[in-house]
């Protein structure tokens, strides 16, 4: 943030309508001090070389670099912006947060959703200054969840299950439940260093969480919040000696 605590913000959008509308919002919001606008990737490398900018609103879909690859730029940066993702569709929200995107704002944007995204940015650049709570945030990232037409942000230590619904992902938390658009074997690949196993085609659970493995008839099931899910034969062997290291681990501490 600059010296007055305002933004400096720089929107990014290949559509003109789009990038107007997006560029009229934040003019209005009192918190940014400048507003900088790019058509393109190149036109945005362009002006985040001439100037320092806190924040940079970021379509996904663009031709040439698109918004995912620009983000993946801008991560090397010295000093890296905060990335807010604007787009019309929600395929790419898990990607987006494991950039570490602040946030992700659906089309047509709203002037209150914005003020929000705002928020959320000038909280990830003040709050989390001190180390311990950077590293606290790289570890627990958060997946943008839709209720009542609202994105919220729910924290991946929230989740206590998973389970696969088609092409989409059924997320289980003390409080209920969420659907996002994305595969469960995408799940199980990324969140496998955070605890997550797969025990069967459908379902993956956090590790720490499982409170029993039972035999039944049809063959074993894990408990976790006095919920059984099913654990397939293929990975029963390596659920057993997950949970027998993960035992032997809590001893030795």
């Amino acid at each position: 943030m600059n010296a007055s605590g305002f933004l400096r913000v720089l929107a990014v959008d290949d559509e003109p309508p789009a990038l107007d509308e997006l560029a009229y919002h934040l003019r209005a919001d009192p918190r940014v001090a400048r507003l900088h606008t790019a058509g393109d990737a190149t036109e945005a490398l362009r002006l985040l070389r001439d100037g320092d900018v806190d924040v940079v609103f970021l379509d996904i879909r663009m031709p040439g670099l698109d918004g995912m690859e620009l983000a993946r730029v801008l991560r090397r940066f010295a000093r890296p912006p905060a990335i807010v993702f604007v787009t019309a569709y929600d395929d790419g929200a898990v990607d987006a947060f494991d950039l570490g995107a602040t946030d992700y704002v659906r089309k047509p944007v709203r002037a209150e959703r914005l003020a929000e995204s705002l928020r959320r940015v000038i909280g990830s650049r003040v709050v989390p200054s001190h180390p311990a709570a950077l590293a606290r945030a790289e570890e627990d990232p958060t997946i943008p969840i839709e209720l009542a037409g609202t994105t919220r942000m729910l924290p991946r230590s929230a989740v206590r299950w998973v389970e696969a619904q088609g092409d989409y992902a059924r997320l289980h938390t003390a409080e209920g439940s969420h659907l996002v658009r994305v595969s469960l074997a995408t799940l199980a690949e990324r969140w496998a260093d955070a605890g997550f196993v797969r025990v069967h085609r459908s379902y993956l659970v956090q590790l720490k969480l499982i409170a029993e493995l039972r035999l039944v008839n049809s063959g074993y099931v894990v408990v976790i919040d006095s919920t059984e899910l099913p654990v397939s034969r293929r990975h029963t062997r390596e659920l057993k000696d997950k949970l027998v290291r993960a035992a032997k681990q809590d001893w030795s501490r």
